[in-house]
């Protein structure tokens, strides 16, 4: 028999061979969480539980062939067996063997991405007479995945969504019906029907749910903070013939609410399983004492949570640094300062990670690190300069300068209804291959090549072309951006994607990038410059080592021996949006708990006391209220690096 002792440490240990019944463990960050789901699955078999009367849920599959490869290493082979994978790729398994109880065929597709919005723009162009003025497909697909997940209907999910010019709810619920409707014809399902449909078959079927809750002698779930209403609730039901259920999560990494996952599954876990017993691990081998103590003070201002302190394993290090600093210039400055002395030290560029709240508090530090050619990827999505936002309004500013191709030409002839590709083209070369916008006749032209249904759209884009030249923007980008974004591109955003918000932030801090008085042109022959760049040494940058630039979202799970925190200030980290739509701040407090904690050897915090907004004026910040609760003597505050 293995000697569990002597591979585990002792809180691992107890949540490893805990006896039968419901247990929560709560497994705070660098504690050893997938040793423990690993050890957990090899004790039960060697103690005579059969593989295939596992049952383990995961939020990757990649974290479940993980964990199965080294059980298989400690138990051998028989547990291929085992039941595991993400909750979809279980609920798929299952229903490929009673979906026809819910009248779809056994051989069901499930419709990919690409599938899901060709099927919802089809159903849009059934409903509406002008598909470019209505809401665009991945925004509908995005409300139909919300309502799904939250176990709500389109139409109430949909009704408490605000708009910045009028649409069709009528339009949009008859869209999202069509769209059932298609897929039910078709004999397929969406990604969210896997789960949607398996609670379907448990609650219509209770003889189906019998079979499996008592073919499952355990379940055990990871992440489980992660999980949203359906999600568990498929594991309850699952788990309450033998009751043999593990949860283990950590509520302080609770962090995803905006795409389902409700904090409330794992706070109320022991009250929906009484006689539930809890463990936590709370020894972190990822990080140093000192950047420990910065993580337990930062997440100790959250109320209504499970108590728990990271203990360090590791010797002492450096005290985090917090860097006082005037401005995203000086910011950026300190970030690539740190970044050579990591480099110096013997870090490898693949070592160092720069953290942010959201997407465009990056936009300064990354025309910096293309200035100076330094190696760096994206982890967070595409860089900024890519995303299909900027690129609109790059080309639109390219169209009132005078220096349109028939490329940026084509994007923003794009944006209007009824005007593809070839009508592009064609009004191009009527306007001579050429566009003028100093020349009145050269706009009253272009005017006039607009096609009737997108006239209404075009006037207020021709208005601000007009303006541009007349008001003398071409040395003010940040006005001609920021009246863009305003006037007209804002209510497109709101119509073309799901995270408009965002996009829109984006834009906006893109018009705080010009410097006053700086062409217009220079600042665009610059980007251009820095993408090309970019293309041709993209595939280099992906093969090569390099610097990681993410948010904090998409950095949970990761770990690095350098972080650097960009924009530690109120209204940036806790963003202000976010807490306007929140109760309280617990949620932005466990998102800056998460990036902390990211750290192995070396964490700093940037707080840049003023920041430059899109219409020139400056707006002084004060440090978030997060380094505020971290006592002074934790941190190593640095004025001006």
């Amino acid at each position: 028999m293995t000697d569990w002792p002597s591979l585990l440490n002792p809180e691992q240990c107890a949540a490893a061979t805990a006896p039968d019944g419901p247990l929560l463990v709560l497994a705070a960050a660098g504690t050893g969480k997938t040793r423990t789901l690993t050890y957990r699955v090899a004790y039960l078999t060697e103690n005579g539980v059969p593989p295939e009367r596992i049952l383990l849920l995961t939020f990757t599959n990649r974290a479940a062939k993980e964990m199965l490869e080294r059980a298989a290493q400690l138990v051998g082979p028989a547990i291929d067996s085992l039941w595991s994978g993400t909750f979809h790729h279980v609920c798929n398994r299952i229903l490929r063997r009673h979906a026809p109880l819910l009248g779809y065929p056994q051989s069901f597709a499930i419709l990919d991405r690409d599938a899901q919005l060709s099927l919802i723009n089809r159903c849009i162009k059934a409903t509406v007479s002008d598909p470019k003025t209505f809401l665009k497909k991945e925004v509908i697909a995005s409300i139909i995945g919300k309502a799904a997940n939250t176990r709500r209907t389109f139409a109430d999910v949909i009704g408490e969504m605000t708009f910045r010019e009028p649409i069709s709810i009528a339009d949009a619920v008859t869209v999202a019906e069509r769209y059932e409707a298609g897929k039910r014809e078709a004999g397929a399902m969406d990604f969210d029907d896997l789960l949607v449909l398996t609670l379907r078959l448990f609650d219509e079927h209770p003889e189906v749910l019998r079979q499996y809750a008592e073919r499952f002698r355990h379940v055990l779930v990871d992440e489980y903070q992660d999980t949203n209403l359906i999600q568990a609730r498929l594991v309850d039901l699952l788990a309450s013939v033998h009751r043999n259920i593990m949860a283990v999560g950590d509520d302080f990494q609770c962090i995803y609410s905006w795409r389902g996952a409700d904090f409330r599954n794992i706070m109320e876990f022991p009250e929906r399983w009484p006689g539930c017993r809890i463990i936590k691990l709370e020894r972190n081998y990822r990080s140093t004492p000192e950047i420990l103590a910065v993580a337990n003070a930062c997440i100790a201002g959250n109320r209504g949570q499970f108590e728990k302190t990271l203990r360090a394993t590791r010797q002492g290090g450096r005290k985090p640094t917090a860097a006082m600093l005037q401005d995203a210039d000086a910011q950026s400055q300190v970030v690539v300062r740190k970044i050579r002395e990591a480099l110096a030290k013997g870090y490898c560029e693949k070592d160092i990670a720069v953290l942010y709240r959201s997407h465009f508090h990056a936009m300064e530090l990354e025309m910096t690190l293309k200035r100076l050619r330094m190696n760096y990827v994206i982890t967070s999505g595409v860089g900024i300069f890519d995303s299909a936002h900027i690129k609109d309004t790059v080309a639109f500013l390219r169209l009132c300068s005078g220096t349109a191709d028939i490329f940026s030409f084509g994007r923003v002839m794009g944006l209007l209804p009824g005007i593809g590709e070839k009508t592009a083209d064609r009004l191009w070369t009527k306007l001579g291959s050429a566009f003028d916008p100093r020349r009145p006749e050269a706009r009253a032209k272009l005017d006039s090549l607009i096609p009737a249904k997108a006239q209404a759209v075009w006037a207020p884009l021709s208005e601000l072309i007009r303006a541009y030249v007349d008001e003398g923007l071409e040395t003010n980008g940040n006005r001609a951006v920021t009246r863009f974004l305003d006037v007209w591109y804002d209510a497109y955003l709101q119509r073309a994607y799901d995270n408009a918000d965002d996009r829109a932030a984006d834009v906006a801090e893109f018009a705080a990038q010009f410097r006053r008085n700086e062409p217009v042109t220079e600042f665009l022959y610059e980007v251009a410059l820095m993408t090309n760049v970019d293309a041709e040494s993209a595939q280099a940058v992906r093969d090569a080592p390099a610097i990681h630039l993410s948010t904090v979202h998409q950095a949970k799970g990761l770990e690095w021996p350098v972080v650097i925190m960009l924009w530690c200030m109120e209204d940036m980290f806790p963003s202000a949006k976010a807490l306007s739509e929140k109760i309280d701040d617990s949620e932005e407090r466990r998102l800056f708990y998460v990036a902390v904690t990211r750290a192995k050897d070396d964490l700093t915090l940037c707080l840049p006391n003023r920041r430059r907004m899109p219409n020139g004026a400056t707006l002084y910040l004060k440090p978030s209220r997060f380094v505020k609760e971290i006592p002074a003597r934790l941190l190593n505050t640095r004025y001006g690096i």
